[in-house]
C-alpha cells in the first residue's frame, strides 16, 4: 500500500512538472532549449507509472509490453532534450517512433524465447545501459562542451547514477530471484520508487535551473558584444582589460585602433548592407591575424580596437602590418552590382600601458598617431612618438 501511495505520487510530481516545463518553453518562443522535450519525457514516465498502477501485478499482457516501451522511451527523450539544451538540432518523433517499434518486436522475442522474467531483466538492463551512457556524456561534458556548467553536469552525474545502480539491483535481483522480486510490497520497491521521487523533486528545479543561468549568461555576452560583428564592445573590452590586469602575472598592452579608410564612400556607392558586409569580413580577418588571447574589440562605426596582451612593440607592429595586408588583399563582394570591394585600413598604435585605468589616455595616443597615418596617405601602420621597439 504505501508503494503504491509513493508511485502514485511520482506520477502526480512528472505530470505536474511536464505542464510546468510545457508552460516554460511556449515562454521561450523560438529558443525552447529542449523544454519542449523535457516535459514530453516526463509525460511518457508518467503516463508508464500511472499503467503500472492501473495494470497491477507485472504479467505479459499488451499493456505491459506499452508501459515497458513508454519506460524506456523516457530516459531517450531526455538525452534528446538535453543535446537540445546544447545547442544540437535533433528530431524527436522519429528517433521515439523507430524504438517504439524495435523495443516492442524484441519484447515479443524474449517473450516467447525466454519467458516474462527475462522481459522484465531485458528492461532493467537496458536502463542500465542508457543511464551508464548518460553518466559517461555528462563526465565527457563537464571538461569540454560543457565546461561552464561543470558543477551541474557533475551533480547530474550523481543523481543518475544512483537510479542506474537501482535499476542494476533490479536486473540482478530478477534474474536470481524471479517475478517475486517486482512485488509492490517489497522493500526494494519501496525504495526504488522513493528514490524515483525524489529525482522528480529535485531534477526539475536543476532543468529549471540551468535554463535560467544559459539565458543569464546569453544576456551577460549579448551585453558585452556588437550585435553586427559578434566583436566585443567597449564595455566587454573594458570587463576583459580589467580581468586581465588583476592578474599577478600581467604584462603590459598595447593598444591597436584599426580604421578602414574611405568607408563612408562605400556605404554611399554600394548601400549599407554591403557595408555591414564589409565591416564583418574585416572583423573575421582581425579575429584570424590577432594571437590567442588578444582582445578585439568594434569600437563604433568603421573603428576598431585591438588590445595586444604580452607582447613586445616588434611583435605588436609586425601583427599590425600583417593585418593590414590582409585587409588589404581582401575582397568583399557587392551581389548587387555582382562586383568586388576591395578596402583598405590606417592602424595607430600606443606606447605599452598596464592600468585599465589608463585605458583612455593610451586611446587617445593610439588616435592621434591614427590621424597622422591618414595624413600621411592612409594604407599604414602609424606608431605613437614614445614608441620602442
Amino acid at each position: 500500500m504505501v508503494t503504491t501511495v509513493i508511485l502514485g505520487m511520482l506520477c502526480v510530481y512528472l505530470l505536474c512538472f511536464s505542464v510546468m516545463f510545457l508552460l516554460i518553453s511556449t515562454r521561450l518562443a523560438d529558443k525552447k532549449m529542449g523544454m519542449d522535450v523535457f516535459a514530453l519525457g516526463n509525460l511518457l514516465l508518467g503516463l508508464a507509472y500511472i499503467m503500472q498502477l492501473v495494470d497491477g501485478p507485472p504479467d505479459w499482457g499488451l499493456m505491459s509490453v506499452i508501459n515497458h516501451i513508454l519506460t524506456l522511451s523516457a530516459p531517450v527523450t531526455y538525452l534528446l532534450g538535453a543535446l537540445r539544451f546544447f545547442g544540437r538540432p535533433t528530431p524527436i518523433v522519429r528517433p521515439l517512433l523507430v524504438l517504439a517499434a524495435t523495443y516492442a518486436v524484441v519484447q515479443l522475442l524474449v517473450q516467447a524465447l525466454l519467458g516474462n522474467e527475462a522481459r522484465h531483466a531485458l528492461l532493467a538492463a537496458a536502463c542500465v545501459l542508457l543511464f551508464l551512457g548518460m553518466i559517461i556524456a555528462l563526465l565527457v561534458g563537464s571538461r569540454t562542451f560543457a565546461k561552464d556548467l561543470r558543477v551541474e553536469m557533475l551533480v547530474f552525474a550523481v543523481l543518475i547514477s544512483g537510479i542506474c545502480a537501482l535499476n542494476a539491483a533490479k536486473f540482478v535481483m530478477i534474474v536470481n530471484g524471479g517475478m517475486a522480486e517486482l512485488d509492490m510490497s517489497s522493500g526494494f520497491q519501496r525504495i526504488f520508487y522513493l528514490y524515483m521521487s525524489f529525482l522528480a523533486t529535485v531534477l526539475p528545479p536543476c532543468a529549471v535551473w540551468l535554463v535560467l543561468r544559459r539565458l543569464t549568461d546569453e544576456l551577460r555576452s549579448l551585453a558585452a558584444h556588437d550585435p553586427l560583428t559578434r566583436l566585443l564592445n567597449r564595455r566587454g573590452l573594458m570587463d576583459a582589460l580589467e580581468v586581465h590586469f588583476r592578474s599577478r602575472s600581467a604584462e603590459p598592452a598595447f593598444l591597436l585602433i584599426v580604421d578602414i579608410d574611405h568607408f563612408k564612400g562605400i556605404n554611399d556607392t554600394h548601400g549599407h548592407k554591403t557595408g555591414d558586409l564589409v565591416l564583418c569580413r574585416v572583423a573575421d580577418v582581425l579575429n584570424a591575424t590577432a594571437r590567442q588571447g588578444d582582445l578585439i574589440c568594434r569600437l563604433g562605426g568603421e573603428e576598431f580596437v585591438v588590445l595586444a596582451l604580452g607582447s613586445d612593440g616588434a611583435g605588436v607592429l609586425q601583427m599590425a602590418e600583417r593585418m593590414r595586408a590582409a585587409i588589404e588583399n581582401l575582397e568583399v563582394h557587392d551581389f548587387s552590382r555582382d562586383q568586388a570591394i576591395r578596402c583598405t585600413v590606417t592602424i595607430g598604435v600606443s606606447d605599452p600601458f598596464a592600468s585599465a585605468q589608463v585605458f583612455d589616455e593610451f586611446l587617445q595616443q593610439a588616435d592621434v598617431a591614427l590621424y597622422r597615418g591618414k595624413k600621411a596617405g592612409r594604407n599604414r601602420v602609424e606608431r605613437g612618438r614614445g614608441f620602442e621597439v
